[in-house]
């Protein structure tokens, strides 16, 4: 068997973002907090989106056409809480949040500042998550000098009990 410690202990200590994703698809909407997610390419561009195959949204985006994609401030950090603590199975996360619909019917979260919209190119298997590859089409910048280290990021999430194991 292969020693994965390194792998671990790596992956254990990188910070990077977080994200809240939303889809609707039949008049369902959904969202959960993504901690698998990269731009993967610069033109055209791509990103990919990781959704744990266990999570109610994963459900819904299998039958979606769009994602959007936010950034959470630190300071709407409870966002965070709600999409990654919470099921969709057992709540509506939205009536407890603050959001408009926006391009393609896509829930947007007005606390988060910065998202963006995005057409899903492909989905792949990548495990126990399904890799959503998409393409954005839309988005905004709410803030009006965004500062780079003002997300909530993977380290600032370990306090979450998921609402899916994944």
């Amino acid at each position: 068997m292969a020693d994965t410690d390194a792998f671990d202990k790596m992956v254990d200590i990188i910070d990077y973002p977080v994200f809240v994703v939303t889809t609707i698809a039949g008049g369902r909407r959904s969202g959960c907090l993504v901690g698998f997610a990269s731009q993967t390419s610069i033109d055209p561009r791509r990103f990919l989106v990781g959704i744990s195959q266990a999570n109610h949204t994963h459900g819904v985006a299998a039958e979606a056409e769009y994602l959007a994609v936010h950034l959470i401030p630190r300071e709407h950090r409870e966002l965070a809480e709600l999409f990654g603590g919470q099921t969709g199975d057992e709540v509506d996360k939205f009536e407890q949040c603050r959001w408009s619909e926006g391009p393609h019917g896509l829930p947007v979260l007005d606390d988060s500042e910065m998202w963006f919209a995005a057409r899903i190119l492909d989905r792949v298997d990548i495990g126990d998550h399904t890799a959503h590859i998409v393409e954005p089409v839309d988005g905004a910048i709410l803030a009006d000098d965004p500062d780079r280290n003002s997300w909530v990021s993977f380290a600032g999430t370990h306090h979450i009990e998921p609402g899916h194991d994944a």
